[in-house]
């Protein structure tokens, strides 16, 4: 099994302690600016960063689709991570300015890939389909933050 890896990111025009606080926002805003590649979504715990779990299912493709329920952690300041208790996926959101009133964000989820024929095509496709949602996720904070 090899890790794969998708990565995106964005500048966002709004400071970097806005745009995070947003993306740790799971009661009010992260369920806003979800694309329609989620559904279920519910915060069973918490609901603002560290100590926030959440539910929803992601489908990645008309095939494939993802029960994840993840554990939200703060490991360093401007950076959330997701760990999924259902599977070896990892989201790590990273904040940080990149200039005066604008921010960087960056989105990197890795998991553990299957093996064989269906691994190859599952690291060849799937980090580019992932990468799609989370941009489209970003664009959405994005217009949610620059308002």
């Amino acid at each position: 099994m090899a890790q794969v890896e998708a990565t995106t990111e964005r500048i966002i025009s709004a400071d970097a302690e806005t745009v995070f606080d947003a993306l740790a926002d799971y009661k009010d805003v992260r369920g806003k600016v979800l694309t329609a590649h989620f559904s279920k979504y519910e915060v069973r715990e918490g609901g603002d960063g560290e100590g926030t779990l959440v539910h929803w299912k992601l489908q990645a493709t008309s095939k494939r689709v993802r029960d994840c329920l993840l554990e939200v952690t703060e490991p360093t300041d401007g950076q959330l991570v997701e760990k999924d208790r259902n599977s070896s996926m990892v989201t790590t959101w990273t904040v940080t300015p990149a200039g005066e009133g604008k921010s960087k964000a960056v989105v990197t989820t890795v998991w553990d890939g299957a093996g064989g024929i269906g691994g190859f095509f599952e690291r060849t496709f799937a980090p580019k389909g992932l990468g799609r949602i989370y941009d489209e996720l970003l664009q959405n904070l994005a217009a949610q933050v620059e308002k």
